[in-house]
Formats: C-alpha cells, sequence, structure tokens
C-alpha cells in the first residue's frame, strides 16, 4: 500500500483545496492508498508528495495541479497500470 502526502500553507488558507484533492485521491485509488496525509506548513507551500518522494511543487511549477494532473502523477508513482479512465492523457 502507498502514501500520499499533501502539504499546504495554512496561512493562505489552502486546507480545503487540500482537502478535496485527498478525497480525489482517496476515491481514485481506493485499493492503491493506505492513506492521504494532510501536513500544515506556512510559506505559500503546496507540495505534494507520493510515498515520500515530491511530485508537484506549487512553487517550483507557478501554480496549483489541475486533478486529472495530479491523478496522473500519483498514478505514475503509485500504479503505472493502472487506467484513469476518461482522465487519462494517451
Amino acid at each position: 500500500m502507498h502514501n500520499v502526502t499533501i502539504e499546504y500553507c495554512k496561512l493562505c488558507r489552502w486546507m480545503m483545496r487540500a482537502t478535496w484533492m485527498a478525497q480525489e485521491l482517496l476515491t481514485t485509488f481506493s485499493d492503491e492508498l493506505e492513506e492521504v496525509t494532510l501536513k500544515q506548513n506556512t510559506g505559500g507551500i503546496y507540495n505534494i508528495y507520493a510515498d515520500g518522494e515530491l511530485i508537484f511543487s506549487r512553487k517550483e511549477e507557478g501554480r496549483f495541479p489541475e486533478i486529472t494532473e495530479l491523478k496522473q502523477l500519483v498514478r505514475d508513482k503509485i500504479a503505472p497500470q493502472k487506467s484513469l479512465g476518461h482522465s487519462d492523457k494517451k
């Protein structure tokens, strides 16, 4: 089983975005994910880790991930053979 951590800036009030993304990931990867952890921080941070590896950084990308993009990044790390249906990029 795998885990994802969403580290977000509590001062920027990004908890709702983090909880929504966690819900989406838990729904999509119900058989692959053991947990999605929300981790508070400060400094405008919004980082997403899969099995401890940084897979998305808002500061590096200059934006938040789209949910389909995030699902693809998580899938590529934890379940490369899994189909994401209509959300999958060919």
